[in-house]
């Protein structure tokens, strides 16, 4: 699958949740991780690598620190992080945010 084609993807994946699925999503970082794990997983399934889901974590990491206030700690620390980063700091922790999600799965 193309760059541009996880990008869409992602997007629409964005675009598709409603707002009382994202708030539970976004309420718990325990549910944020597990929800994270189940998109990466997807993602492998459908023979993405690394870095074409480290492309899509930064997609959706751009979105939430746009368009989301954090709901917790680790959320806020996330958005903090995200925002003094260069890009490729934000990449680099992209990458970290995959790896994370495959922990627990």
């Amino acid at each position: 699958m193309s760059e541009s084609k996880v990008e869409n993807k992602v997007e629409q994946e964005l675009q598709g949740i409603n707002s009382e699925e994202k708030e539970d999503i976004l309420q718990n970082f325990d549910r944020f991780k597990d929800y994270l794990g189940d998109q990466v997983s997807k993602g492998e399934k459908l023979g993405l690598g690394e870095e074409a889901l480290a492309k899509g974590a930064e997609k959706v990491a751009d979105y939430l620190a746009k368009n989301e206030e954090p709901r917790n700690r680790e959320e806020k620390l996330l958005q903090e992080l995200w925002k003094v980063g260069d890009k490729d700091q934000r990449h680099q922790l992209a990458h970290l945010l995959v790896r994370l999600a495959q922990s627990t799965n």
